[in-house]
């Protein structure tokens, strides 16, 4: 999980960047902390997926198989 420091910093350059542009070291700054926000909202995603399983109507397991393969690699590891 990202640090509430950098979840602040991050709209902190946001705010800066609509209301007076930023440095060339800011924007650099930025892109950073985007690309560490965005690895983690990723990570989570692909935690939560790990454990769906879809159930039609009937009760059949109807899981994505790149759900499955994605859960079975999970769990060899």
């Amino acid at each position: 999980m990202l640090s509430k420091e950098k979840i602040e910093r991050i709209n902190k350059l946001s705010k800066k960047s609509k209301e007076n542009g930023l440095t060339n070291e800011e924007k650099e700054e930025q892109k950073e902390l985007r690309e560490a926000y965005l690895k983690n909202v990723r990570s989570s995603f692909k935690n939560q997926l790990k454990s769906v399983k879809v159930m039609d109507p009937e009760g059949k397991d109807v899981t994505p198989e790149k759900v499955k393969n994605m859960q079975d690699r999970n769990n060899k590891h």
